[in-house]
């Protein structure tokens, strides 16, 4: 509803202004005014303006904002809304998680004590203050993927954010070999070419290789973040334009483009209109994950909770925490019980028991500790009055059956304690079956024994979990379970040729089983380059395997924690970004939903429904 009123008071006011009261010696009336703000709602079907967010200078305390950066994003069907320049960080980070969008305007020079340096001679005006508001801002904006437009100041300000510097005074540093940056002309009017690399976001943007850009700087990129590539440069080398690399949302420009649309520049509004554009797709990425519900299959979190002080209430340095699973707006997660294989005699299979069982209890504690805001979730049901009443949910899982020991009994003893799933093996064979990693084939697939797991877990209501299996061991399985099965982390063989990842055959078995396959977000899984593994490439991969197996076949397992993590999905609050690329690949809502938790819910109440044994 607040977002609702916001897009209708900005989309009146500019006309209210007009009606309300005509120039002259009309006197102002007060209830055409009421009825005119009424009629509004005649409107109420209008698409949803973006609420993009605008940073402020600070003057005599005031928070203020060029008028011109206002109407470019009115111009390109944005509501602005103005950031107040305060440094409180549980303010801002409010403020931040209703943006869609943000525009980081022009100004002082930045401090270089922020990259490292010493002030030059040269230094311009520098404001500590709004060098704090808006180094925060970029944070908040960036851990929760709001996309971003940076201008003038904006753009080195991003860029000594992650870890680049500036030239502070472009004419000293640069020994002569420079243009002039600082135009007299009005900023309606480019005063120097600027080339643009093809290829490039931007150029496709603005549709030309080469502009006319205003320029009023002295200040400018001196070593590039690492997160950026340089997209357009001056005559004189100077960079222009930088965008994310890759799957960033974010770009920034060195000119002043609402000046030039001021001035009655067409081209530059296009620059807005892309901001506004990915805004409305974050936002209905939002709305989505409001009414969806959302699971991560597989991470490796517990492995955390030994490290001293560890609370998954807190933003830590892991990748899945509470704050982190708010940001990315993920509803539950799998936390895995895991245990490496160690020597297969009774008293180690023991131990491998005790190690699990206590990895169990310890999320059991994380949660009671956090009872306020997270819970355990066993069946669908949970995850949903969870949801409900605003708190993030655990769902327990074990890697590597080698923690269940010798003793079936176990498998029920889990099941009590609330594992949903097991993962027959890891990267060695076990008692239960080979691993399609470390494998001497030892059981050409399923042990004995393992027959007997399979079965136990169809009567347990217990998933069985193919990562990590053997070929073989897959097609055992697929013969003898009763009801389907997840690999709860595993990608697609065809795109990358891991023994851990899955063939189209498999896929396509998988799916008559009634099966889920979850996209496992691990570099060496994704891209044999393992080094450039993105969340484009993570994308292909769900492409792949919806194609083969079907969109109600397929899911998202990240690993996180323990291994997982690509470039532009590093953790938990990077999960918006998947929807968002969904969204733009043209994936309906529903779709959308079956991949991000529909799916394996359905295989859950599935093998819940078939157990024998109903109590847990």
């Amino acid at each position: 509803m607040k977002k609702f009123v916001c897009t209708i008071l900005f989309a009146c006011c500019g006309w209210l202004a007009t009606q309300a009261q005509t120039p002259g010696s009309d006197v102002p009336d007060l209830l055409r005014l009421q009825a005119l703000t009424d009629s509004c709602d005649v409107n109420s079907r209008a698409p949803y303006a973006p609420l993009i967010g605008v940073s402020a200078s600070l003057s005599d305390g005031a928070s203020r904002v060029s008028g011109d950066y206002i109407q470019a994003i009115v111009k390109a069907g944005g509501s602005p809304v103005i950031v107040p320049a305060v440094t409180d960080g549980e303010v801002l980070r409010s403020v931040v998680s209703h943006l869609d969008g943000l525009v980081l305007v022009g100004g002082a020079d930045v401090n270089p004590l922020w990259y490292g340096e010493e002030p030059r001679q040269e230094l311009g005006e520098v404001d500590p203050t709004r060098d704090l508001y808006e180094l925060k801002l970029i944070k908040l904006a960036t851990d929760q993927n709001v996309p971003i437009l940076g201008i003038c100041r904006g753009l080195q300000l991003l860029n000594v954010a992650f870890g680049g510097s500036l030239y502070q005074d472009i004419p000293s540093q640069r020994a002569g070999n420079y243009i002039k940056h600082n135009q007299e002309l009005p900023k309606g009017y480019g005063s120097h070419r600027t080339v643009i690399r093809k290829g490039s976001c931007l150029a496709r943007i603005l549709g030309k290789d080469t502009v006319a850009v205003n320029s009023y700087h002295h200040q400018a990129i001196k070593r590039l973040a690492p997160a950026f590539k340089a997209v357009a440069y001056a005559p004189d080398s100077i960079i222009e334009a930088i965008e994310g690399y890759p799957d960033h949302p974010i770009m920034g420009v060195q000119w002043h483009p609402e000046g030039l649309i001021a001035g009655g520049d067409t081209v530059m509004l296009r620059l807005f209109r892309h901001l506004v554009g990915k805004a409305d797709t974050f936002h209905m990425a939002k709305e989505m994950h409001e009414r969806m519900l959302s699971i991560d299959t597989h991470t490796d979190t517990p492995f955390w909770f030994r490290r001293a002080g560890f609370d998954i209430a807190d933003r830590e340095r892991n990748r899945v925490n509470i704050p982190k699973m708010r940001e990315g707006r993920l509803d539950g997660v799998f936390l895995a019980a895991f245990i490496g294989q160690k020597e297969r005699d009774e008293v180690s299979s023991q131990e491998a028991v005790r190690k699990v069982t206590g990895l169990i209890e310890g999320i059991h504690a994380q949660a009671e500790r956090n009872r306020d805001i997270c819970g355990i979730a066993v069946t669908r049901q949970d995850l949903v009055r969870l949801k409900q009443e605003g708190k993030k949910a655990f769902f327990i899982g074990i890697e590597n059956g080698y923690g269940i020991g010798k003793d079936l009994s176990n498998i029920a003893r889990f099941k009590r304690m609330g594992v949903n799933y097991i993962t027959l093996c890891h990267s060695y064979d076990n008692d239960i079956c080979d691993s399609s990693t470390h494998t001497k084939r030892e059981w050409h697939g399923l042990s004995p024994f393992g027959k007997k797991v399979v079965r136990e877990m169809n009567r347990q209501g217990i998933m069985i979990d193919l990562s990590h299996a053997s070929e073989e061991t897959f097609w055992d399985v697929i013969e003898q379970t009763k009801t389907p099965v997840i690999c709860s982390h595993s990608s697609a063989k065809a795109l990358c040729g891991s023994d851990r990842n899955l063939t189209d055959e498999q896929l396509r078995a998988l799916a008559k089983n009634g099966g889920v396959a979850q996209v496992c977000l691990l570099d060496r899984y994704i891209n044999r380059d393992y080094k450039k593994a993105s969340l484009t490439d993570a994308i292909e991969h769900i492409d792949h395997m919806v194609r083969v197996a079907g969109v109600e076949h397929v899911g998202i397992g990240s690993d996180f924690d323990g291994g997982g993590g690509l470039i532009g999905c590093e953790a938990d609050n990077d999960f918006i970004q998947i929807t968002v690329k969904l969204i733009e690949r043209g994936y309906s809502e529903t779709d959308i939903a079956k991949i991000w938790g529909g799916n394996l819910l359905r295989v859950m109440d599935e093998v819940q429904a078939a157990a024998t044994v109903k109590s847990l």
